[in-house]
C-alpha cells in the first residue's frame, strides 16, 4: 500500500469515527431526556401537560400545562421571522447586487461581528434601550413583551439570513442577468424578477436556518419577554418561552420531583419542534434540488 492510499484510509476512518461519535452522543442525549421525563407518565400523568396553566410551585395545586409555553415560543418565533425576513433579504440583495466592492467588504465584516455578539449583551441592550422604547411607542404598562423579544431575536437571525441569502444570490449565473438586461429590463427589475426568484431555494433555506436560531435562543428571551406563562397571541403582552422556562427553573428544582420531570417534557417538546422545523427545511431544500434525492 502506498503512502497516499494509507493517508486516505486514515482520514476516511477518522471521519467515520467522528460521525459515529456524534450520532452516539445525540442518541445518548435523547435517552437521557426520556429517562428523566418518563416517570411523569405514571405520576402525575401525561394528561397534566395538556392544560392552560403552568404553575409548578403552587402550594395548593401544581400545574404543568405546556400550552402557555408553546404559544409563547410560537408567537416570538413568528414575529421575529416576520421582522427578520425583509431586512435579511433586502440586505443580501444590496450587498450582492448594488454595493461597491469596498462597501461589500465592510458590510460583510460588520455582519460577521453582529453574528458574534453574545446573547446576554443583546438581552441587556433590549432591557435598557428597546423595552423602554416599545413601552413609550405603544403606550404599554411594560416594555417586556413578546414584541421586544422578537425584535432582538430578529436582530440575531438577520446575519444568518443575510449571509446565506447573499451566497445564494451570488451563485445565480450571470447569463440570467445579462439576458434580462439585453431584453430591456432595468437593473432593479432584473434583481427582483430574475435574480431573486432564481436564488429562492437558498433564500428559503436561509430563512429556515434563521428560524432555527430563533427557536433555540434562551438568554435574550428570558431577559426581555416578561416571563409570564399565559396563553396569548398578542405581541404587546408578556409571554414565556420554553427555552426561558428551562433556563430559569432547572437550576432551582428538586431532582426527581414532578416539576423536574415536567421540565424535561418541555425539553422534549422543544426538541420535537426543532425536528419538525429541520424536516420542513429538508423538504424545501430537496424540492429545489439543493440536496441529493
Amino acid at each position: 500500500m502506498n503512502k497516499q492510499r494509507l493517508k486516505a484510509k486514515i482520514i476516511k476512518y477518522f471521519l467515520q469515527s467522528c460521525g459515529s461519535l456524534s450520532i452516539i452522543i445525540v442518541l445518548l442525549i435523547f435517552l437521557f431526556l426520556f429517562k428523566e421525563a418518563f416517570p411523569f407518565i405514571g405520576s402525575p400523568g401525561i394528561g397534566e401537560l395538556f392544560h392552560n396553566i403552568w404553575n409548578p410551585v403552587s402550594f395548593q395545586k401544581e400545574e404543568f400545562g405546556l400550552y402557555p409555553l408553546i404559544t409563547g415560543s410560537i408567537l416570538v418565533t413568528i414575529l421575529a421571522t416576520v421582522i427578520a425576513i425583509p431586512f435579511g433579504i433586502i440586505g443580501a440583495v444590496y450587498i450582492s447586487e448594488v454595493a461597491s466592492a469596498k462597501e461589500r467588504e465592510f458590510l460583510k465584516a460588520f455582519i460577521e461581528i453582529l453574528a458574534g455578539i453574545p446573547s446576554v449583551v443583546l438581552g441587556f441592550f433590549g432591557l435598557v434601550v428597546i423595552a423602554p422604547l416599545i413601552k413609550q411607542l405603544f403606550d404599554l404598562n411594560t416594555g417586556l413583551t413578546a414584541l421586544t423579544g422578537a425584535v432582538l431575536l430578529a436582530f440575531m437571525a438577520i446575519p444568518t439570513i443575510m449571509s446565506i441569502s447573499e451566497d445564494a444570490i451570488k451563485s445565480v449565473p450571470s447569463a440570467y442577468k445579462e439576458a434580462s438586461l439585453a431584453l430591456g429590463a432595468s437593473k432593479l427589475e432584473t434583481i427582483w424578477k430574475v435574480v431573486v426568484p432564481a436564488a429562492l431555494s437558498g433564500i428559503v433555506a436561509s430563512v429556515m436556518l434563521g428560524m432555527g436560531r430563533v427557536v433555540g435562543e434562551t438568554m435574550t428571551v428570558m431577559m426581555v419577554t416578561g416571563n409570564a406563562p399565559v396563553i396569548s397571541m398578542n405581541p404587546f403582552t408578556s409571554v414565556r418561552t420554553m427555552t426561558a422556562t428551562i433556563a430559569a427553573e432547572m437550576g432551582e428544582v428538586t431532582i426527581g420531583s414532578h416539576h423536574y420531570m415536567a421540565l424535561f417534557w418541555v425539553g422534549i417538546v422543544l426538541m420535537l419542534m426543532t425536528f419538525i422545523l429541520n424536516l420542513i427545511s429538508y423538504r424545501v431544500l430537496k424540492k429545489y434540488g439543493m440536496i441529493d434525492k
